[in-house]
């Protein structure tokens, strides 16, 4: 059985969710809430504390509680880059009617605004290790920036690097103009003769920097995921590197395991 601002917190999540507090709406004041469920002033803030730090409230200072509009979620699951490498062959025309982040999201291209960044840089030791090149080669290093029109923070912090020597062939990959590139990095890639044979996802959780959790419009106590995506292609060369940051209050990580069965 949890504690008495758990409890509070889960029927005040309820009443969120059955519309009984409409979204953009002000909720109760605290005082008339602390009335309603006969608790102390610390143990209603200290449940108002936990739904503001799931996403449902946000606290406007001196003016009270409102609850938030949801914001887009995200739905990654390993699906996502076989159906990115099966529209790498199909016609232009077809590959610019959608893209990975309507793919997770349900969006629309028409839904989006898209930003993105190219810049030259030096690989790392960290980079330098996960491309198997000596550190200091010259890289593309891109930064996406994707945000529903509706809402005012992008859907993730993305930094992806490539080996610039690997993709000059294409003077088209080295130019920003040419974003959003209709089939995604996948089709950049095949454009250089480059197939991917598998990709690596690595994520952990941690709290954000303070320039994470204001470019991402996180509440106090919200984590973000951190995913490095590793691509190899098939002759076994690390070709991308992308460091994706997601908030963890709308973020959802899904991965399917196919087991070999047992023989008889």
């Amino acid at each position: 059985m949890g504690s008495k601002y758990d409890r509070i917190a889960a029927e005040l999540r309820q009443r969120i969710q059955n519309g009984q507090y409409p979204k953009g709406e002000r909720m109760p004041v605290e005082t008339a809430l602390q009335a309603e469920f006969k608790v102390s002033l610390a143990t209603m803030r200290r449940a108002l504390d936990e739904l503001e730090a799931q996403g449902l409230i946000e606290k406007r200072q001196g003016i009270g509680n409102f609850v938030r509009s949801p914001r887009t979620r995200v739905r990654r699951t390993t699906d996502r880059y076989q159906w990115e490498k099966d529209r790498v062959r199909q016609p232009e025309t077809q590959r610019r009617t959608t893209g990975a982040t309507e793919y997770e999201t349900g969006l629309t291209v028409t839904d989006l605004d898209f930003h993105a960044d190219y810049r030259t840089v030096q690989a790392d030791d960290d980079l330098a290790q996960v491309f198997a090149v000596p550190a200091g080669t010259r890289l593309l290093q891109r930064t996406y920036r994707t945000r529903n029109k509706d809402e005012g923070v992008p859907l993730s912090l993305i930094e992806s690097y490539l080996v610039y020597d690997m993709i000059s062939g294409n003077p088209d990959l080295l130019d920003v103009s040419q974003e959003p590139w209709p089939g995604g990095t996948q089709h950049q890639l095949f454009t250089v003769g480059i197939e991917l044979d598998r990709i690596v996802d690595e994520v952990i959780a941690r709290p954000p920097t303070p320039a994470e959790s204001e470019a991402l419009g996180l509440n106090a106590g919200i984590s973000v995921l951190v995913l490095r995506k590793v691509s190899i292609d098939t002759k076994g060369r690390t070709v991308e590197v992308s460091d994706v940051i997601m908030p963890g209050d709308r973020t959802e990580l899904v991965y399917t395991t196919q087991l070999t069965r047992w023989r008889e």
